[in-house]
């Protein structure tokens, strides 16, 4: 066998024969069984597993204050324990991000996933509705249930509007909908404590949600997504272009200041749609007789500004 010794134990480098002598001083720590509790999901919450997406701090473009908000909501009581419990301190139970579409609220709470390394359910509001009597309301205590029992967990609602709007706003489901928002409240502040369990709700239209919702105690936090400023979106531009071979002529900061207004999701397709500018381009080469596989691909700023006015004239039909 190979074996290559370090300052500390001996790695084994290919197991097609291991000496007994070897495997009699093979010994199992801590830190071994730390790394298998990162590959193995916790059977309580398999149905309602989510493949999240490797998305770190530095893929969120702006939104300083959010990122710092979630950070202190969910990592600080889970690193930091120690420190909460002499001061009698208790972490935020909920944190509601809302705004306009496509400005980075689901793109936040798939950072938070992976940089907390806690447990991750991920819930859409009408999955939950159901017109059968009890059923909703059933979905939600199991929902906590099994949170609960897999804490530390953040819990994700995107769409919470649909789930606990406003008590009293009429409609066919408004009885179904009351006990739901019954049953949630009982959930996040009931006899019955919360421990170890976040949640983070997104909304595009927080004007409807049950007020009892948004008080301390339920959703201690607020926070509004707004799109981003100019230095936000030449990250964003920055994050979206790092895979690309950009030619001279682009400019990201003049792209940036030409994009006033859109959102996060808006450049993000901008940037997809001047790629695919580039590969047309490319693939228009081969009724010349070129390989376009063997040409260098770079996206130039025509392929961005065809794709800056494909979007804009999109808003301008929609009366936006």
């Amino acid at each position: 066998s190979s074996l290559n010794k370090s300052t500390s134990d001996e790695h084994i480098k290919t197991l097609d024969e291991i000496p007994y002598e070897l495997l009699t001083q093979l010994e199992v720590t801590m830190e071994n069984f730390l790394d298998a509790m990162k590959e193995v999901e916790p059977s309580a919450i398999r149905e309602f597993f989510v493949e999240v997406p490797n998305v770190r701090w530095e893929d969120v473009g702006g939104h300083e204050e959010v990122k710092q908000a979630l950070r202190e909501a969910v990592e600080w009581p889970v690193r930091y324990r120690e420190l909460f419990r002499k001061t009698g301190t208790t972490p935020p139970k909920g944190v509601i991000l809302y705004g306009k579409p496509g400005t980075g609220k689901t793109w936040l709470a798939k950072a938070l996933a992976t940089e907390s390394g806690v447990n991750f359910i991920s819930v859409k509001g009408p999955e939950i509705i159901s017109r059968f009597i009890g059923e909703s309301e059933k979905a939600v205590r199991e929902l906590f249930r099994l949170a609960k029992q897999s804490a530390p967990t953040i819990i994700f609602l995107d769409e919470i509007d649909s789930l606990a709007p406003a008590r009293g706003a009429g409609g066919s489901e408004s009885s179904v909908t009351q006990r739901v928002i019954s049953q949630f409240l009982t959930e996040m502040d009931g006899i019955e404590e919360l421990k170890g369990v976040f949640v983070l709700a997104a909304t595009n239209r927080i004007d409807l949600l049950d007020p009892a919702l948004i008080r301390p105690g339920r959703f201690d936090l607020l926070y509004e997504v707004p799109p981003p400023d100019v230095l936000a979106r030449v990250r964003i531009f920055e994050i979206h272009t790092k895979s690309m071979t950009l030619d001279d002529d682009v400019s990201i900061s003049a792209l940036a200041e030409s994009t006033e207004g859109m959102s996060g999701a808006d450049i993000e397709f901008i940037c997809r749609k001047a790629s695919m500018g580039a590969i047309s381009a490319c693939i228009a080469l081969e009724a010349g007789g070129i390989d376009p596989l063997h040409v260098e691909l770079r996206v130039r700023d025509s392929h961005f500004q065809e794709a800056v006015r494909l979007l804009s004239s999109r808003y301008r039909d929609n009366g936006e």
